[in-house]
């Protein structure tokens, strides 16, 4: 399980994700969220294969009292979690869906990974480490339950968010990763 900085409180933006095995618990889950702090609900939603994610952002307080509380009412359906208190910046319009600008695409990293939370954890480990653009990041939908995210820029700064990347991340949640230096202008303009 994804859990950066347990049990830290204070002030500033925070986000935590809680992923179940059970739908009808992932609802459960979300209103005692929403309930518990004052925290804003980002998705509550059904993702395959019949997982279900809850996200919450607010300051960093509410947010882990949320995740507490979360974390207790999801009990053994939760497959994955995460509280992640001052996310990097590139994390929200990513998402939010709205990361995918594309031009100038020297090199392209992808790190691909079994759950929702590590692909969270490692975007924000990526952004941190190097100077990239998080371009694309898909959170299980129609993807057999899997997430991803890609990073752009130059080749030294892509290779070094991919190895912070996995360097956050527990290696059996890492599916695949890949880097793809000058990539082709055709593909580049078929990505997201």
């Amino acid at each position: 399980m994804s859990d950066a900085g347990d049990g830290i409180t204070g002030t500033g933006p925070a986000l935590a994700l809680i992923e179940l095995s059970s739908i009808a618990r992932g609802h459960r889950v979300a209103d005692a969220m929403c309930k518990r702090a004052p925290v804003r609900l980002m998705r509550a939603e059904a993702v395959s294969p019949g997982k279900f994610l809850v996200l919450v952002e607010g300051d960093v307080a509410a947010v882990d009292e949320s995740f507490r509380v979360g974390t207790d009412v999801a009990a053994d359906r939760a497959i994955d979690k995460l509280f992640l208190p001052q996310p990097h910046t590139a994390l929200w319009p990513a998402l939010a869906g709205g990361a995918n600008a594309t031009e100038g695409v020297e090199s392209l990293g992808v790190v691909e990974t079994t759950t929702v939370a590590a692909t969270i954890l490692g975007a924000d480990a990526a952004a941190k480490a190097a100077r990239v653009r998080i371009t694309e990041m898909q959170l299980a939908r129609g993807i057999g339950g899997k997430a991803f995210f890609t990073v752009t820029g130059p080749l030294g700064e892509v290779e070094a968010a991919v190895d912070a990347a996995l360097g956050a991340l527990d290696a059996a949640l890492v599916h695949t990763t890949e880097i793809i230096p000058a990539p082709h202008a055709d593909f580049v303009a078929k990505l997201r």
